[in-house]
This record gives structure tokens, C-alpha cells and sequence, in this order.
């Protein structure tokens, strides 16, 4: 075993059943008596639904804000990088044209 992976297990084992818990089902469950109360129980399932659902739609819009967010930010991070590419390359081509020039300057003078 990897010695790595030891503490990892001590690490994560206590927090085990939080994290089952959370993940459990929160909605009503049916008991022995729910022939009786299957109006009932529907009735609060159906509330629980509800819940679940406007909780949901909430998360969406807060994500769907961060996710729009993040994209603005990028395409303003990809135009700043492209600008600097670009300079670059101008700065790039320059120095190419600056050596060439100066590769026949020094042939020129050197044959003269």
C-alpha cells in the first residue's frame, strides 16, 4: 500500500457519515401506515418537490451568473493576450528586418 494513502483514509474516514447523510434522500418516505395517509403523504411529498425544485432553480441562476462571469473574464483575458501576441510579433518582425538589414550592411562594408 502506498504510504500516501494511509493518511489520507485518517483524514477522510471521520467525515464519512456527513457526507452519506448529505447525500441521502431528505424527502418523506413511505412508512407501514402510509396506505392510511396516501393523501397525505403525497401531499407533502408533492410540497417537498416544490422545495427542491425553487432551491434548484435558484442554484441555476446563481451558477449560470458565476458561469457568465468567468466567460467575460476569459474573453477579456484572451483579447489582453492576443494584444500582447500581437506586439510581439511586431516586435518579432522588427528585429528580423533590423538583422537582415544589418547582415547586408556588414557584407556590403565587409566586400568594400
Amino acid at each position: 500500500m502506498h504510504a500516501w494513502l494511509i493518511p489520507v483514509l485518517k483524514s477522510v474516514l471521520p467525515h464519512v457519515g456527513a457526507i452519506v447523510s448529505a447525500a441521502a434522500p431528505v424527502f418523506t418516505r413511505k412508512t407501514a401506515d402510509a396506505a392510511a395517509n396516501q393523501s397525505a403523504l403525497l401531499q407533502q411529498q408533492i410540497i417537498e418537490l416544490q422545495a427542491a425544485t425553487s432551491g434548484n432553480d435558484a442554484h441555476i441562476k446563481a451558477l449560470a451568473l458565476q458561469m457568465q462571469n468567468a466567460v467575460e473574464a476569459l474573453e477579456k483575458g484572451t483579447a489582453l493576450a492576443e494584444k500582447s501576441y500581437r506586439r510581439a510579433m511586431m516586435l518579432g518582425y522588427a528585429s528580423f528586418v533590423i538583422s537582415v538589414v544589418s547582415l547586408c550592411a556588414v557584407a556590403y562594408i565587409g566586400l568594400a
